[in-house]
């Protein structure tokens, strides 16, 4: 994965990068749980962030990056049970982990910076 530093791209090609480990991931009932937790928190991590690109306010916009933030570890905590449940992807998860954790760092960068 490829690191951009607009931020727009960036989390379109996170969100982008774990449908594309879900298609990779057999379909049983455990996975499927886990694939529509995750697909949904992956997504809300740049329909937030642009969200708070459209900011009304400073206090607006921290609110959405707040919001940006969680989402990042949610994407964080249902890749963990994902890897978990498919051992054998466990280094293409591992590397998407990172990036989860990665733009969780930089959203938390740019709350702090914004204050």
């Amino acid at each position: 994965m490829s690191k951009s530093y607009d931020l727009e791209t960036r989390t379109l090609e996170f969100a982008k990068e774990i449908i594309n480990l879900c298609k990779k991931i057999k379909q049983d009932a455990i996975n499927c749980k886990l694939i529509n937790q995750l697909v949904a928190a992956s997504g809300s991590v740049g329909a937030n962030y642009r969200e708070g690109n459209e900011k009304l306010s400073k206090k607006d916009f921290i609110y959405r990056l707040k919001i940006t933030r969680k989402e990042c570890e949610e994407n964080t905590y249902w890749l963990e049970l994902i890897k978990e449940a498919n051992l054998k992807l466990s280094e293409e998860i591992n590397i998407i982990i990172k990036e989860s954790k990665e733009l969780r760092n930089i959203f938390t960068s740019i709350i702090e910076k914004t204050k």
